[in-house]
């Protein structure tokens, strides 16, 4: 209970504020979609800049952190395909969409904080070396499966191009990436740069938490239960369980292990709605996946923490 308490209720209450306010007309659509603007494409990046420019490579980015995560993310992708084309008779489209819903999970705006609450923010290192990864990692994989099945007899070409533009375009990888230049490059940036970027990112997780909530109040459950049901089990459950499995066979330390369980087990993330939205398929699965088992995850999250060493 001190866990639910202390860790999980202030993030989510920070989200359901986001939520009441959107619902009772306190705050309106544009305004959600503008801070939503902020936070993805330019507080969160900057946050992503700000954590992998002075992250010490050789450190953090252990190969078998990444391995059992990655490893898991992945199952749950096949498990989630599978499951949503030959269970509940799916498009292979849709099949693709809904794998990535378990593909997919929040890492960013429930994983930080929540790791942050339970272990404090010395704790996050692992966090971000997985984070450094997700966003291309997740739409490379989602995005060539997607294309695959829709380009079938097309070429090559056109399916790499496709890739390429989704994943360079999007404001998260730009600023991982820029991270990356300036930690390997040694690049100085003036204390006042470091300042402003600190004041930005101080902002981007509180305010995307409340911008959350807020897009959470549109996308309400219609229809598809089961399926929903299904993916979120696999995004909340099974995802964690595998990565459990392999970070113990493979030696994890403590707070790489409890990381990488924490980042498995949280909920699909927004960003699996932006994808079935940007091709079109499984709208609605995603976005009550996103609602359902964002407020599921409350409770398995309370699970996970008192079950980690």
């Amino acid at each position: 209970m001190q866990a639910l308490i202390e860790v999980i209720l202030p993030v989510f209450l920070v989200l359901g504020f986001g939520y009441v306010v959107v619902w009772r007309g306190l705050f309106s659509d544009t305004g959600v979609d503008a801070l939503m603007i902020f936070t993805q494409k330019f507080a969160i990046p900057v946050l992503l800049f700000r954590a992998i420019s002075t992250l010490d490579l050789g450190q953090n980015f252990d190969v078998n952190l990444l391995l059992s995560f990655y490893t898991g993310a992945i199952a749950a992708f096949a498990i989630a395909i599978l499951g949503a084309r030959y269970l509940f008779r799916r498009p292979w489209q849709d099949s693709v969409a809904i794998g990535f819903i378990g593909l997919f999970s929040n890492t960013l705006l429930l994983g930080l904080p929540i790791t942050e609450r339970a272990y404090g923010a010395a704790a996050l290192a692992p966090n971000y070396a997985i984070i450094a990864i997700h966003s291309p990692f997740c739409y490379g994989v989602g995005i060539t499966a997607m294309e695959i099945v829709r380009n079938r007899g097309n070429g090559v070409f056109s399916t790499i191009r496709a890739i390429l533009k989704a994943m360079f375009s999007n404001a998260l990888v730009i600023g991982i990436l820029l991270g990356f230049a300036v930690n390997l490059s040694g690049l100085p940036l003036p204390a006042p740069v470091w300042d402003a970027i600190d004041l930005i990112t101080r902002a981007a997780l509180p305010a995307a938490l409340f911008g959350l909530g807020g897009v959470l109040y549109r996308y309400r459950p219609e229809g598809d239960l089961k399926t929903i049901a299904f993916v979120c089990s696999i995004s909340l459950l099974i995802h964690p369980a595998i990565v459990w499995a392999l970070g113990s066979t493979l030696g994890l330390g403590t707070g790489q292990f409890r990381s990488a369980i924490l980042t498995a087990a949280m909920a699909p993330g927004i960003n699996t709605y932006v994808f079935a939205n940007m091709y079109g398929v499984a709208r609605r699965v995603a976005a009550s996946a996103v609602l359902l088992g964002t407020t599921a995850s409350i409770f398995t999250t309370w699970v996970w923490l008192a079950i980690l060493p």
